[in-house]
């Protein structure tokens, strides 16, 4: 096979159908982009699970004296002495428990103020109307329900929190999110297919007095069908391209530079420049296979061959 004679086809191919190629490049930018963005999301939600489960911590809230009758457990006062050292040496025991920090009110009041300061309605509140609490981190936080089971209900605790729960909500939103961006990518994948689809026989119809003639001198169907299939994959490495671009100016502009996420939320752990780069030869691969795989069936049920 000629490489000259193949490479000048391709760009016969090109030329006669600038419109559509253009077409067929675009969305397989704007599908592959998508792909590679829902795909680094699910790895940043995957990273702050990783970061964030680890310091989840269950909260076991004693009671005050201000409760009252409010709680069951609460009704004969505030916790006692003999009462928090029971709940400490419970816990102690347990294999689940990392480690157990007591919070006594003052110190619960100071962290009151530095969250909410500035907010109306602070000063209303006074430490003797916060409450003893043990931070308990586990050394497995899907455990939780250890801690739960075992000191809900029980005389002197108000109620038992974790914070794996709140968690659980923020990213279950961050999923769904990237449920809806993977529902996009496939409606956007399947109009690419259909735009290569269409795009090789419109260049195979338009070529159709070439390829007979090459027919009639005994070319093979593979040497007939490789400028149309190079030209599919010609189309598809520019895409691809171009949504390796799109992903590299996509992360710098929200983390680094524009939006500058990562100095303004200094709480959560983007993703790198590394884990960027690692999706980048798999968006280019799949933007130069799935035209020709594509075209390579076409031209099976559309070129005689």
């Amino acid at each position: 096979m000629r490489a000259q004679f193949v490479l000048s086809e391709i760009g016969v191919g090109l030329r006669r159908n600038l419109t559509m190629t253009f077409a067929v490049i675009v969305s397989v930018a704007l599908s592959l982009a998508l792909a590679g963005g829902a795909w680094l999301a699910r790895e940043q939600v995957s990273s702050m699970k990783g970061y964030w489960y680890d310091k989840v911590e269950v909260s076991i809230f004693l009671c005050n004296k201000t409760d009252g009758t409010d709680t069951a457990n609460c009704s004969k006062g505030a916790v006692t002495q003999e009462q928090m050292d029971s709940i400490r040496s419970d816990l102690e025991k347990l294999p689940v428990v990392e480690k157990i920090y007591l919070e006594t009110p003052e110190q619960a009041y100071q962290r009151y103020k530095q969250q909410f300061s500035g907010q109306p309605g602070i000063d209303l509140l006074t430490p003797d109307q916060m409450q003893y609490s043990f931070r308990v981190k586990l050394k497995n936080p899907q455990q939780y329900n250890v801690i739960s089971s075992a000191f809900d209900g029980r005389p002197g605790v108000q109620s038992v929190q974790d914070q794996r729960q709140l968690l659980d909500n923020l990213f279950g939103l961050l999923n769904g999110m990237t449920y809806v961006a993977l529902a996009v990518l496939a409606f956007m994948l399947t109009v690419a297919m259909l735009l290569i689809v269409n795009t090789v026989r419109v260049s195979a119809f338009s070529r159709r007095r070439e390829t007979g003639i090459m027919r009639l001198v005994g070319a093979s169907s593979f040497y007939i069908q490789m400028p149309f299939i190079m030209e599919a994959a010609f189309a598809g490495l520019i895409g691809g391209g171009l949504a390796c671009g799109m992903l590299l100016a996509g992360r710098y502009f929200l983390i680094d530079g524009g939006l500058a996420l990562q100095s303004k939320i200094a709480l959560i752990q983007f993703i790198g420049w590394g884990e960027v780069i690692k999706v980048l030869p798999l968006v280019l691969g799949v933007g130069v296979m799935m035209p020709a795989v594509a075209a390579f069936f076409t031209l099976r049920k559309y070129l005689k061959v």
